[in-house]
C-alpha cells in the first residue's frame, strides 16, 4: 500500500509518517517500479505502536528503545518497566507543577472583578507587576 492509503488505516498524517521514517522509527518496506514507498500490515502495527506510544507521552528516544526491545523477545522486561517507571515520575513532576500553575491562575483571576475598564484590571496589573524587574 501507499502512503496516503496507510495514513487512511492508521489516522496518522502523511507528515507524521514521513517525519517517523525520518526519525528512523517506521520504514517502507520497499519500492513500487514508480519508485513509490509501499508499506504493508506490519508497517500498520508498528505505525499504531508508536502511536498509542504517543498518546502515553513517551518520547521518540524512549519509543526507539521499546521498538529495539521488541525485537528480541528474550529480552528482560526490566528495562522496559524501569523507563515507565521513570516515565511516571516525570509525569508526576508535571502534575505538581500543573497544580501549581492552576493555583496561580486561580489567584490571579481572584484579583479582578468583572464590568472593570481594561486599565483597572487586576490580573493585567498583577502580571505586569510580576513581569516588571525589580530596583536594585
Amino acid at each position: 500500500m501507499k502512503i496516503g492509503e496507510l495514513a487512511k488505516l492508521s489516522g496518522c498524517s502523511i507528515q507524521t509518517i514521513r517525519y517517523y521514517e525520518t526519525q528512523q522509527l517506521l520504514f517502507a518496506v520497499e519500492r513500487s517500479e514508480g519508485n513509490f514507498r509501499l508499506y504493508n500490515k506490519q508497517t500498520i502495527k508498528q505505525l499504531l505502536f508508536i502511536k498509542q506510544c504517543r498518546s502515553l507521552d513517551l518520547s521518540l528516544t524512549e519509543i526507539r528503545q521499546l521498538i529495539s526491545l521488541r525485537q528480541d523477545a528474550d529480552n528482560s522486561c526490566n528495562s522496559v518497566n524501569s523507563m515507565i517507571n521513570t516515565h511516571i515520575e516525570q509525569v508526576e513532576h508535571r502534575i505538581n507543577q500543573l497544580q501549581g500553575l492552576r493555583k496561580e491562575l486561580k489567584e490571579l483571576s481572584m484579583s479582578c472583578s468583572t464590568n472593570k475598564a481594561v486599565n483597572e484590571c487586576g490580573i493585567l496589573k498583577n502580571i505586569t507587576a510580576h513581569s516588571s524587574l525589580k530596583d536594585s
